[in-house]
């Protein structure tokens, strides 16, 4: 059986995932790291190359972000699709080697952001036991 290999990436819209990523790595509203001053208040630097990332300046501070800006996709150049799959697929327990293959990320890189992105998820869950004796999973 021959296997089909095409760029997933290219059947998403890049405006939507922009727009999931601010909705969840950016919940109290997207903005200067420095200041906190929305991104309404800074002006459109340049786009990066690889990423194809908005880099904003704040009018405040001067301070240079993105969208990746406090996140643990921070200094690595991938594109706002490859992040959402990325995410998708750690969520779903695929395997770093069928990401890697799929999204043309380094195997490594997929390694890495898979046990940062779970270390994050450890921090974020709740010290206190549940209120009822039973739990769905």
């Amino acid at each position: 059986m021959e296997i089909m290999e095409f760029p997933i990436t290219d059947l998403l819209d890049k405006e939507n995932c922009t727009q999931w990523l601010i909705e969840h790595f950016h919940p109290h509203g997207f903005g200067c790291p420095v200041c906190h001053i929305g991104v309404d208040q800074a002006r459109e630097f340049r786009t990066t190359k690889r990423s194809q990332l908005t880099v904003y300046r704040c009018q405040n501070c001067q301070a240079a972000y993105n969208l990746y800006t406090g996140t643990v996709f921070q200094q690595h150049h991938l594109t706002p699709m490859q992040v959402v799959l990325l995410v998708r697929g750690v969520l779903k327990g695929e395997p770093a080697t069928i990401l890697s293959a799929e999204l043309g990320i380094n195997y490594q890189t997929v390694l890495k952001l898979r046990h940062d992105l779970q270390a994050n998820a450890q921090q974020l869950q709740p010290d206190t036991p549940l209120l009822d004796d039973e739990t769905e999973t």
